[in-house]
């Protein structure tokens, strides 16, 4: 069954002027239809301008279509009456997880979401102890935020939106203000949640190797769907990603140019390990 899908999505951005007339009208989305099934690990890929966090905040009921229709777990985004219900069953994170803390201590932060729903108050304590302890950070409980690195904040930030127990998560490119250590804890608390937690996780970025252990990945242009697919499909096809000015992780780069001159080995190489047994190393 589909806990999130869009038909015919369209999202226009108004331009106007001082006085209120309308200066230009920008597609940011445009017609796209898409189906995410509940427990899924799906990727949207794309570069800057490509319309792929404009659609991720239509997951969430920040933005409201244009046209089309997008649909949380059966309920309508444009239905006022089912906006709270449908922010509890996708919870969403930023960029900046400064953006995203309020809490001048760890497990008060974590603990704010599911206060403002009147969750009774032991169950918000063991709340946000399961929490902390799925993205692991509960040693950290008791800290300042303003004590933690970057990607110890942003694993914060996702056990604030582990606590209210959604079904979904919207990671709105989560480590694009990290460094590599940084990036790399946090798509290891995001893998953990969807293998271990079942929560269904869709993933904004444009880094290409947090993108190899998804189910399915959508690559936008233009406010449109421009490939779709495995991770090991739609890396099988480098030149169409170069043309969608889009990387490749190096490996898999490395492999497509040894296929280029000549070597028998397969496309859509993801990590080092399939490429050393690839070449019979």
């Amino acid at each position: 069954m589909a806990i999130i899908e869009t038909k015919d999505l369209v999202f226009e951005y108004i331009r106007r002027d001082e006085e209120g007339n309308v200066e230009g009208i920008t597609r940011a989305v445009d017609e796209v239809s898409l189906s995410i099934r509940q427990g899924d690990f799906v990727a949207i890929l794309g570069h800057n301008g490509s319309g792929k966090s404009t659609l991720a905040k239509h997951i969430n009921a920040i933005l409201y279509p244009t046209e089309g229709t997008v649909w949380v777990d059966g309920m309508d985004t444009a239905d006022d009456e089912k906006l709270w219900d449908i922010r509890q069953e996708a919870g969403m994170v930023f960029q900046n997880p400064d953006n995203q803390i309020i809490g001048q201590v760890v497990e008060e932060d974590v603990g704010f979401g599911p206060e403002n729903l009147g969750v009774p108050t032991k169950e918000i304590w063991e709340r946000v102890e399961e929490s902390l302890k799925a993205v692991g950070m509960y040693e950290f409980r008791k800290y300042s935020p303003n004590k933690l690195s970057g990607g110890q904040k942003q694993r914060v930030s996702i056990a604030g939106v582990i606590a209210m127990h959604p079904k979904c998560i919207v990671l709105d490119e989560p480590t694009a203000m990290l460094d590599p250590n940084g990036r790399k804890e946090v798509i290891r608390a995001v893998r953990a949640l969807n293998d271990v937690e079942g929560i269904t996780v869709i993933l904004i970025t444009h880094y290409m190797e947090e993108i190899i252990h998804a189910n399915k990945v959508f690559v936008m242009d233009n406010g449109k769907i421009a490939m779709e697919g495995t991770p090991r499909e739609v890396f099988s096809q480098v030149d169409k990603l170069k043309s969608l000015r889009l990387d490749v992780p190096q490996v898999t780069l490395l492999a497509h140019e040894l296929r280029e001159s000549g070597l028998n080995i397969p496309e859509g190489i993801l990590t080092t390990d399939e490429l050393v047994k690839a070449l019979g190393l």
